[in-house]
């Protein structure tokens, strides 16, 4: 299915569930000036891509199918467009790449502006730096960028266990902050070593009955659950930040907050190869783990999705796409 210009690829024709991936053969995409080519290692699967397979991009922005899904990408180099200068051909690079447009990372080999891409982490593999752009970038973001977290302050991340919860725990911890998460009680002494205070099981209790005074809530639930960026507000001091990411912040989220003396930020993460080099640094330093709960060939990208979908994966899984 491959050859010197073309690939493989999972591709889908149409909208729905799992079954509708399927591992295809198409041209290798080129770099155009800025561009580098680089040849995919491994692709990291996030909870966008199945969202994206179910109903479609963002706001029409990836079309109609068919389309190649995942935006997270480890591997190497393997041509570079007129003007770059900061990477060469055999370099180690991860990335978060075109986001929220589409950026094929189920494929073999993809093209992006350089500068969205990183030198990889030196101490983990290929594998392991595909699971970390989006999530680690998203968590990154919410807390340096858009809460401005300073240490000493308490932070609430719910979904703590998850792909963006694991590095929100180990990145708010980094900064200083006191750190409060909810997950179940299966994944709370993991948590604890990742650097986590205080755990909540939400299972067993309403979180804003036992939580109170927080600075920053980092929702990666959202309202569509539980209402559970609302529900959060209770948990905020006043003067309170609460940064809402799965699909943005649901209507009048933000005003109600802003009538309560709270401020509350829609968000989404964007590529970002400056922050991904710090994020490499942090790795390599130990400060912060990658967990992985599995990694399945591309073929299998459906199963991924299958298993993703449960909400009950601990880290992140990933597509292994070169042997």
């Amino acid at each position: 299915m491959s050859s010197e210009t073309t690939m493989r690829a999972i591709t889908q024709d149409t909208l729905g569930g799992p079954e509708v991936l399927h591992l295809t053969g198409m041209a290798r995409p080129e770099p155009l000036p800025t561009e580098v080519q680089v040849r995919v290692h491994a692709a990291g699967v996030n909870p966008v891509d199945w969202k994206t397979r179910r109903s479609g991009g963002m706001a029409g922005v990836m079309g109609d199918p068919p389309f190649v899904l995942g935006w997270d990408v480890s591997g190497v180099v393997t041509k570079t467009g007129f003007g770059v200068h900061t990477l060469e051909v055999g370099d180690e690079v991860y990335g978060l790449l075109w986001f929220p447009r589409q950026a094929g990372a189920y494929a073999e080999y993809v093209t992006a502006p350089s500068r969205q891409f990183a030198r990889k982490p030196v101490t983990i593999d290929h594998d392991h730096a595909a699971a970390v752009p989006l999530a680690a970038l998203t968590a990154w973001q919410s807390l340096v960028d858009a809460a401005r977290v300073e240490p000493g302050q308490r932070v609430l991340i719910h979904a703590a266990a998850g792909g963006v919860g694991h590095f929100a725990v180990q990145i708010a911890k980094h900064l200083g902050a006191r750190v409060i998460g909810t997950a179940r009680a299966a994944k709370h002494d993991w948590l604890r070593s990742l650097g986590a205070d205080e755990l909540v099981d939400y299972t067993t209790v309403r979180f804003e009955d036992v939580v109170h005074d927080v600075d920053v809530v980092i929702d990666l639930v959202g309202d569509g659950h539980d209402s559970t960026s609302t529900r959060s507000l209770k948990t905020l001091r006043p003067g309170g930040t609460l940064i809402p990411v799965p699909s943005g912040a649901a209507p009048g989220l933000l005003d109600t907050a802003r009538a309560q003396g709270l401020r509350a930020s829609a968000f989404l993460v964007e590529p970002d190869g400056t922050a991904l080099t710090r994020i490499a640094g942090l790795i390599d330093k130990g400060v912060v783990k990658v967990e992985v709960e599995d990694i399945l060939p591309l073929e299998d990208a459906a199963e991924a999705h299958r298993r993703g979908e449960s909400g009950r994966t601990r880290g992140k899984l990933v597509l292994r796409v070169a042997p």
